[in-house]
């Protein structure tokens, strides 16, 4: 029997259940678009959050987009993101023509620097939006009471954390708003996907107007999302036999029937036809499987993280932060490609968030309105990025295997 190999990315969450889920809505196009489930999963939301909102979109991009929206954002106003980031966060900023204003990171947590922030708030400043990388959590009684002190709106980017906390409050909740993402590798998944959440009555009710106002994707864009994890059930456990699951990942992308997460026309900051979206039934099915065993994956993340933490005590490591779900586990090394490959080799695929700082890879930084040398601690640190794995498929004997890797480079390349 071949092993599927140990992978960061390429629709980790997903369990035998979700395949079949998956096979069965593929062969069910008439629950694609319309459907009970879309209501289901934002009433799931609304009680999680102890929210009076819960919008669903097509994707995390679409809900951050419709919540500048609502928020009034207009041309020229500045919007304070992180640097360290994927390029649909400032995307949705420069679709609405405002300014994206990045803002340096602290080194322990990969999240934003209070500090920073301050120097970058202007008469301009409008938003600020905070990321919690990785489901770690940042600083958020310094950086609320900074955007109250200066009269900015707060969001959440909970793309990374689901279910993480905050001096035990879920994340998600200290300010106006925040928006979700269940993108491929992302907490929960349905390839693409998103939520809004807010207690504002006003902007709560501008999102619903918003989302009325959108259609749904198209059928064939929905198909490419449920083809997604029963083409990487064939995909992952022939990754590495002579290349064929390589192989097959291009020959599927080629012929359209795979979508990619970031594409062409986003990295150079254009807008694609498929944002924003409603979201579809189809994807709604599979994001409310997998919020069902939110709990589960949650808890598996977080003890492959101790035993990470454990053992490579001594290594370059993020100092640990109360609450964290470790959706990624982040080591830090100079020679961090070079580990990355290095893992390949042995069936180990390793990630590389963010090695850009406005990721990824083909970027085009000027269009994402960053100039080099504005935050030069991301900067440094973003070459030196290393992810390890929590998949919630993943047991003690995986991560062994990985820490071992990790070890055995380390000692070999000092």
């Amino acid at each position: 029997m071949i092993k599927k190999p140990i992978a960061i990315s390429l629709s980790p969450n997903t369990e035998k259940q979700d395949i079949s889920l998956a096979a069965k809505m593929l062969f069910s196009p008439g629950q694609w678009l319309k459907g009970e489930k879309i209501k289901e999963l934002e009433s799931s939301f609304k009680d999680y959050f102890k929210v009076k909102y819960a919008v669903s979109f097509n994707s995390g991009r679409s809900a951050e987009y419709a919540l500048l929206k609502a928020m009034d954002l207009k041309k020229n106003d500045e919007v304070l993101i992180q640097a360290f980031t994927c390029v649909v966060v400032p995307n949705p900023i420069l679709w609405l023509k405002a300014k994206p204003i990045y803002v340096d990171f602290e080194k322990d947590t990969l999240n934003m620097s209070p500090r920073d922030l301050k120097k970058k708030i202007t008469s301009k400043s409008k938003i600020v939006v905070v990321q919690h990388t990785f489901g770690k959590p940042a600083k958020m009684d310094e950086i609320k009471k900074i955007a109250k002190d200066k009269k900015l709106l707060l969001i959440e980017d909970c793309a990374h954390s689901l279910g993480a906390k905050y001096k035990n409050k879920k994340l998600g909740t200290d300010g106006e708003a925040a928006f979700f993402s269940f993108g491929r590798d992302k907490i929960i998944s349905s390839v693409f996907g998103g939520m809004a959440i807010t207690n504002n009555d006003r902007i709560g009710k501008k999102l619903l107007e918003i989302q009325k106002s959108l259609s749904f994707p198209s059928r064939f864009w929905v198909g490419q999302q449920l083809f997604h994890p029963l083409a990487f059930e064939i995909i992952l456990p022939l990754y590495n036999l002579f290349s064929l699951g390589k192989l097959l990942l291009v020959v599927f992308q080629k012929l359209n029937l795979l979508s990619r997460a970031v594409s062409g026309e986003e990295k150079m900051s254009r807008q694609p036809r498929n944002y924003p979206r409603k979201l579809a039934n189809a994807q709604a099915t599979l994001a409310l499987s997998q919020f069902h065993r939110l709990a589960k994956f949650n808890q598996k993340r977080k003890e492959i993280g101790e035993i990470y933490r454990q053992e490579l005590k001594g290594i370059k490591t993020l100092k640990p932060v109360s609450g964290e779900i470790f959706m990624r586990y982040t080591i830090l090394s100079k020679q961090a490609k070079a580990m990355i490959n290095e893992a390949k080799k042995k069936g180990i695929l390793l990630g590389d968030w963010y090695q850009n700082i406005v990721d990824p890879q083909g970027v085009n930084f000027e269009k994402a309105g960053y100039s080099w040398g504005s935050c030069p601690v991301a900067e440094e640190i973003a070459s030196q990025v290393v992810n390890l794995p929590t998949y919630p498929r993943m047991g003690e004997k995986e991560a062994r295997r990985v820490i071992n890797l990790v070890k055995a480079f380390l000692k070999k390349n000092v």
